[in-house]
């Protein structure tokens, strides 16, 4: 079988690769900058851009399925792009797409939902097998958030230190999308994933501690300080606005757990503490560390 993955150098996407891999299939994957995507030797790479499917055709001669990270930005646009990508892919014999969307249009959350809603319609009328991967908040995030402080001063800084939250792993999601790929049962399915535990900020900064083997400070701030760490340490400012709010929302209106990750994988998700043992090397203030990627940061 072969698959194609867009956003393969992603996080999520690159944890899909793996999974992929591991499990002897044949990865294709989808980027713009093939000389820099640093994917295993056995994948399959082709230059192109989801935006304006620039060698989406030649990515998808001869796949089986593919995993579909939208790049367009805006709504129509992503409609746009929707629809021409479902039917290359359905003319090129491709079976099953697993869609990345998001846990807002489980909740109907506005201005959210309305987009990610309609790109799962257009799939949905596709004629293929299609799956809908709905995580809520990434783990990874966290990197954005919290990395530059932890790396920097152990420190864990928060706008909203009471605000819960249920972080999901990107292997999880990408365990979650591997199995809809390769295995039956999945198809016609939306799943909601989110982590284990319901965490405030001051217990996922312990959990994150835990994971790494070291201690962490806490230090409550204001919304105008968070955003500003936020942007000194690279992030643009709409995306730090954007963290901030769902922040804010959580607050208010805490995420659930959900129990899709254990139905599908058979298991519990992947603990916050998990993740930052999985990511110590990210999270070390040791220069010679693993490159940040900042792809794949969202929120569902």
């Amino acid at each position: 079988m072969t698959i194609l993955v867009t956003g393969a150098t992603g996080r999520t996407g690159r944890a899909l690769v793996d999974r992929l891999l591991g499990a002897g299939q044949r990865v294709r994957a989808l980027t713009r900058n093939p000389e820099d995507a640093q994917l295993p030797d056995a994948v399959e790479v082709v230059a192109g851009n989801l935006t304006d499917l620039t060698g989406a055709a030649t990515a998808l001669d001869g796949v089986d399925g593919v995993y579909y990270l939208s790049g367009a930005l805006g709504p129509q646009r992503a409609i746009q792009q929707a629809r021409a990508f479902v039917e290359l892919a359905t003319d090129a014999g491709a079976r099953r797409i697993v869609n990345l969307s998001g846990l807002a249009v489980t909740v109907r959350r506005p201005g959210s939902y309305e987009m990610l809603r309609d790109v799962e319609e257009v799939i949905e009328a596709s004629g293929l097998e299609w799956t809908h991967i709905r995580p809520g908040e990434f783990a990874s995030n966290k990197l954005d958030m919290w990395g530059a402080s932890i790396r920097a001063e152990s420190t864990v800084r928060s706008a909203f230190p009471d605000a819960l939250g249920v972080p999901v792993h990107e292997a999880d999601i990408a365990e979650v999308a591997a199995a809809a790929l390769l295995s039956d049962g999945h198809a016609g399915h939306a799943y909601s994933l989110s982590g284990p535990q319901q965490l405030t900020h001051r217990e996922q900064a312990a959990a994150i501690a835990q994971g790494l083997g070291r201690p962490l400070s806490f230090e409550p701030v204001t919304y105008g300080q968070a955003r500003a760490a936020y942007i000194t340490a690279g992030m643009p400012w709409d995306i730090a606005e954007y963290l901030l709010g769902y922040q804010a929302e959580y607050a208010q209106e805490p995420p659930e757990v959900r129990p899709d990750v254990e139905r599908v994988l058979g298991r519990p998700g992947r603990t916050l503490a998990q993740w930052a043992a999985d990511h110590a090397s990210d999270l070390s203030d040791d220069p010679v560390r693993q490159a940040k990627d900042p792809a794949g940061t969202v929120t569902g």
